[in-house]
């Protein structure tokens, strides 16, 4: 388990038209992925009404925040026109933001998705590429005055996994999203509306992974909330030794960990599960609390 430090972790989140407090345990951000592909459960809420049930049952069981997207970002997939993407993922938004006050996220890299989610509903940015896949943007990320996660990924879904390498992973990770962070200010967009993504699984071997979940606290440094997104990945069934394994409960496991190091929000399929385990955890902790 991952030292405790005396950081000063970001308190809050100021999103388009709502501020998320964080507490004494982290946000789960459910995932809503509304693509046939996938890598964890790709095709099972390709439907929009499927998807907006399968939304709003993760509200019930504790996400904090739904994150919707319409293409996938795994290893080696392909890029989605973008009026594919604005089909899958617009309908979706409309009916889930009519239907829940929980912050809607959208998942894309993609100016014209996001503009056009926020139109429906959206309170959340969220950029695989940090706001860099996409020259227009950053332009739009601050007309529509949104939250805005920049998540770091080396390479492009196509290449990440092909041979990540860095000099220091948790050192070379910090001073990029440091230099996102500034170039959001520069932006134009408040400090309090960044968040910051490690990028677990995007452009790192299974040894990275494990190196950015033992020392995600680092990123508090940077002022801004911090999420972490490894739900079901590969990592953890190397880790188990264990290729045929679920992956929910390692995942689980992982959050604790996370939890442990005042991580704001961990992005997760598995939102119930999560939930209860974090309930669990946050009584049984020594001092009541996970926060610093």
């Amino acid at each position: 388990m991952a030292s405790m430090t005396n950081t000063i972790r970001s308190d809050g989140w100021t999103l388009r038209t709502k501020r998320l407090s964080f507490g004494s345990r982290p946000v789960i951000m459910g995932i809503v992925n509304v693509t046939p592909d996938s890598f964890s459960d790709g095709g099972k809420f390709f439907d929009p009404q499927t998807a907006v049930e399968h939304g709003l049952q993760l509200v019930q069981d504790g996400a904090g925040i739904l994150d919707i997207g319409g293409e996938s970002t795994r290893p080696y997939s392909d890029s989605v026109p973008v009026r594919d993407e604005l089909a899958r993922v617009i309908p979706v938004i409309e009916k889930l933001a009519a239907s829940t006050d929980v912050p809607i996220s959208i998942d894309t890299s993609k100016a014209i998705v996001a503009r056009e989610a926020v139109a429906a509903g959206a309170e959340i940015i969220n950029d695989v590429t940090g706001l860099e896949g996409d020259p227009e943007m950053l332009s739009v990320a601050q007309q529509a005055q949104a939250g805005i996660c920049a998540m770091h990924m080396q390479g492009t879904p196509q290449t990440m996994q092909d041979a990540p390498t860095y000099d220091d992973v948790v050192e070379d990770i910090f001073r990029y999203l440091q230099a996102r962070r500034d170039a959001l200010l520069s932006a134009g967009i408040a400090q309090d509306r960044i968040c910051l993504d490690p990028g677990i699984g995007f452009g790192k071997t299974h040894e990275h992974n494990l190196q950015l979940l033992q020392s995600s606290d680092r990123f508090h440094q940077l002022g801004c909330p911090v999420l972490v997104g490894h739900s079901r990945k590969g990592f953890i069934a190397h880790l188990l030794d264990d290729r045929e394994c679920e992956r929910m409960s390692g995942t689980v496991g992982a959050a604790l960990g996370l939890a442990t190091q005042g991580i704001q929000i961990i992005r997760v399929h598995d939102v119930a599960e999560l939930n209860r385990a974090l309930i669990l955890f946050q009584q049984t902790f020594p001092d009541g609390k996970l926060s610093r």
